[in-house]
Order: C-alpha cells, then sequence, then structure tokens
C-alpha cells in the first residue's frame, strides 16, 4: 500500500479558528454587520440604524434596531402576524404581507418619533420609488425643521435575487416614511440594463401588481379554472374566509389605509397571576418540623402494628 499524503498537518489543526456561533447557526453574517454598524469616531455615540428584515416560514419580522457597544437596541417592530388586527388573516408571508409588515413597522417607527405627519410617505401606491428626504417635505413657519429617520437595510443571510420578499418589505417601509437608500433593480420586474438603454430597468406596473397581490390572484384563478379541487385546497383558508381572487387589490388596499389610520399595536391581554399554577418548590422545612413529621410516621406505624396483634 502506498503512502498516504497528509493534506492538513498538526499545524493547521492548531491555528483552526472555530468561527462565531451566530456565524455557525447561519444567523448573523458578521462582515455585512460590521459595515453595517460602523460609525464615524467623531460621531460620539450616535448610532447607525438597520432596518432588519426576517421572513421565516409563518411570519415576517421587521426591526429597527441600533447597535450599542454592548447589545443591540430594538427601537420599533412589526411582524406579519399583527395584521390580522387590520383586517388581513391568510397569506402572512407573500409579498403583499412584507410589503404591509414594513409599512406597519415605518408608521409605528415615525409616530414614536413624532415623525408621522412630517414624513407621510407614499399614500397612493404606484410602485415607483420614493426618497424621504428633508428637503421633500414642506414645512411650515413654525416647524422646526427634522431630518427624515435614516436607517440600513440589513438583509441577513437571505438571497437578495429579483423580486425577492424581503424588497418587499422594504419598499413598504420606504413608502411608509422610512429614508433607506435604495435602487429599484430588484424590485418584481426590474431587469439588468446596458449601457445604451435609456430606462433605468424598473417597471412600476409590475411591482404594483406584487403589492396588491395580483400575482396571487392569478394563481389564484388558473387554478380555480382549471384544477379546482387542488384550488380547493391549496387556498383552503381563502375560501373559509370569503376572500376570491377579485377581492384581494381591495383587502390589502383597506389594510394599508388601517395601517395609516392606527400603526399602535393592541394591548395585551392581562393575566391573572394568582390563578396560575405555582410551580415554586415548597418552603424548606425547619429541623423541629422534620422530627415531628418522623415521630408522626412512627407513631403510626406503631399504632398499626397494635391494631393488626389485635385483630390476631
Amino acid at each position: 500500500m502506498g503512502m498516504i499524503k497528509v493534506l492538513k498537518t498538526k499545524a493547521y489543526f492548531k491555528r483552526y479558528q472555530v468561527k462565531f456561533r451566530r456565524r455557525r447557526q447561519c444567523k448573523t453574517d458578521y462582515q455585512a454587520r460590521g459595515r453595517l454598524i460602523v460609525q464615524d469616531k467623531r460621531k460620539y455615540n450616535s448610532q447607525k440604524y438597520r432596518l432588519v428584515v426576517r421572513v421565516s416560514n409563518r411570519d415576517v419580522i421587521c426591526q429597527i434596531i441600533g447597535a450599542r457597544v454592548d447589545k443591540d437596541e430594538v427601537l420599533a417592530a412589526a411582524y406579519s402576524h399583527e395584521l390580522k388586527n387590520f383586517g388581513l388573516s391568510v397569506g402572512l408571508t407573500n409579498y403583499a404581507a412584507c410589503y404591509c409588515t414594513g409599512l406597519l413597522l415605518a408608521r409605528r417607527a415615525l409616530k414614536k418619533f413624532g415623525l408621522d405627519q412630517f414624513y407621510v410617505g407614499k399614500e397612493e401606491v404606484d410602485g415607483e420609488d420614493i426618497y424621504n428626504t428633508a428637503e421633500n417635505v414642506e414645512w411650515g413657519d413654525d416647524d422646526n425643521q427634522r431630518n427624515a429617520f435614516r436607517c440600513y437595510f440589513d438583509v441577513g443571510l437571505a438571497r437578495t435575487t429579483t423580486g425577492a420578499r424581503i424588497f418587499g418589505a422594504l419598499k413598504g417601509a420606504v413608502d411608509g416614511g422610512l429614508d433607506v437608500p435604495l435602487k429599484g433593480t430588484r424590485f418584481p420586474g426590474s431587469r439588468i440594463v446596458g449601457a445604451d438603454d435609456d430606462d433605468d430597468g424598473t417597471d412600476p406596473e409590475t411591482h404594483r401588481k406584487y403589492i396588491f397581490g395580483g400575482h396571487v390572484a392569478e394563481y389564484m384563478s388558473k387554478l380555480k379554472e382549471e384544477e379546482p379541487e387542488k384550488y380547493a385546497k391549496q387556498f383552503a383558508r381563502y375560501v373559509a374566509a370569503g376572500i376570491g381572487p377579485d377581492d384581494l387589490e381591495d383587502l390589502y388596499a383597506s389594510v394599508h389605509s388601517k395601517i395609516r389610520e392606527n400603526p399602535n399595536p393592541v394591548a395585551k391581554k392581562k393575566v391573572d397571576v394568582a390563578s396560575l399554577k405555582s410551580w415554586t418548590r415548597p418552603k424548606k422545612q425547619t429541623l423541629e418540623q422534620r422530627r415531628a413529621r418522623v415521630l408522626a410516621k412512627i407513631a403510626a406505624l406503631q399504632e398499626r402494628a397494635k391494631e393488626a396483634e389485635m385483630e390476631e
């Protein structure tokens, strides 16, 4: 037998450094995170805020986070399961739901900082890009001019493909009034442009269709016509809620208006702690109590023995 060539020597293993735990878990891209939170050293204690979007199997999570030395501070958060309070109970992870969640986060954050009246964003959704800066706002004579809330898009380890759902949340946040640097080249319908092309490669009409669930409505209509059984199974929740392909655009439009009307979270129900079962350990007994307990057991055994003798 020939000798096996050693590819990884002892020196390799001695110098091997394990990646960070959250990188091994595919949760944090530390290289991207470092660039997102780095700030000029002359700007003391001035955070750079991130618009963090994460899409799971059942929920869409949108947060505005500021990084401190010891921790991350969440300033505002919105979840797609909250859309049930605004009239949307189905399809909580599609592109249209991501847009609604981003819009909810933007209105909620701006209302928290008192900027919602100045930076209203785009009330008429048409798929066009918008940049929310102080120059675009008409200030009154008595108003103190305030800059727009600037944050940077954090996608984590998600793939930034054209038409990805994370960009729906980004579009909702921008239309809601947040100032997020962006290019519209990754929205649905966008394409790569050449040097000779006059347009920028964006397609607002296609993007608007996705914002209002038009792609879902098209698939629902096609499936309902061609395979009714599959339609009844796949869109069972839509059928149970009485939502058809023609109802989606009006449904999402009403959700947008309700979010702008009152983006505050619903108050949590108060739980009566006294009624809950206690899992705490019983209080430790004293020495006298333990001795009395043992003597009581001995007396009970002696009593049983006497009763047995009497029966015999």
